[in-house]
């Protein structure tokens, strides 16, 4: 199969794609491979969501950059998040000459208050996480027919089965994760090699970032135990 070859994708779905020849294709290649066959199968139609938080995100946003893919970048501003997350949007910006697109939750958290009570990620993280990022990446990639993201095998158990290619249930769209297998030292050998800008948090002992309620320092060896401490919940629901 050419690394051209292309499935043709529709808007919406009507049945979801067979991904096992193209995930075999790009088992042996490096993800940047998988980004170019990307940026020339969707064109305009696929974007990279990065939380700018983790390290995965920073590392697939360089290679967009420096492959001269012309593929978006989406935010999820849950307006929730660390000014660190916030300063590295700007500083990769500045830095890449690119314009994040933003994508903000269809209610603000005074409204949210006051339709769900106050403090929800405290009393209902699920219905929370629902509101501000599954909802909205929901309207973000309604432009899109796929999506790429920076979900490796290593963050999780629940994410120890992610092929490079997958589809989305949830979204009705193909899911590409270009660093499935690359563990988290390869993504700072990468990080390090190309002094790429990444969330000082991440230096301070943190591995997994997202909202500030709902974050704090890993527990245990796990990347990702340090989030929804309290709760029986590692995911915010985007990749379920």
């Amino acid at each position: 199969m050419n690394v051209h070859t292309t499935i043709a994708p529709t808007i919406p779905y009507t049945a979801a794609p067979d991904l096992t020849d193209l995930n075999a294709q790009f088992a042996e290649q490096p993800a940047e491979a998988l980004l170019r066959w990307a940026a020339a199968t969707y064109a305009d139609a696929i974007t990279l969501t990065c939380s700018f938080g983790g390290p995965s995100g920073v590392v697939l946003l360089d290679m967009v950059v420096r492959g001269g893919f012309s593929i978006p970048v989406t935010f999820l501003d849950t307006d929730l998040l660390f000014p660190e997350t916030y300063a590295l949007v700007e500083q990769v910006e500045q830095h890449y000459g690119i314009i994040v697109q933003r994508q903000r939750p269809a209610l603000s958290m005074p409204e949210q208050d006051q339709q769900e009570g106050p403090a929800l990620y405290e009393r209902n993280p699920d219905r929370c996480c629902t509101l501000r990022k599954v909802l909205p990446l929901h309207d973000a990639l309604q432009p899109y027919q796929a999506w790429i993201t920076g979900l490796r095998r290593d963050q999780s158990e629940q994410r120890s089965d992610t092929h490079l290619l997958q589809w989305s249930n949830r979204y009705q769209r193909v899911k590409l994760a270009p660093l499935a297998f690359w563990s988290e030292q390869q993504v700072w050998d990468y990080i390090n090699r190309h002094d790429v800008p990444y969330n000082s948090l991440l230096g301070q002992g943190y591995r997994s970032i997202g909202c500030t309620h709902c974050t704090s320092l890993p527990a245990t060896d796990a990347p990702r135990s340090g989030r929804w401490v309290g709760f029986a919940k590692t995911e915010c629901g985007i990749h379920l």
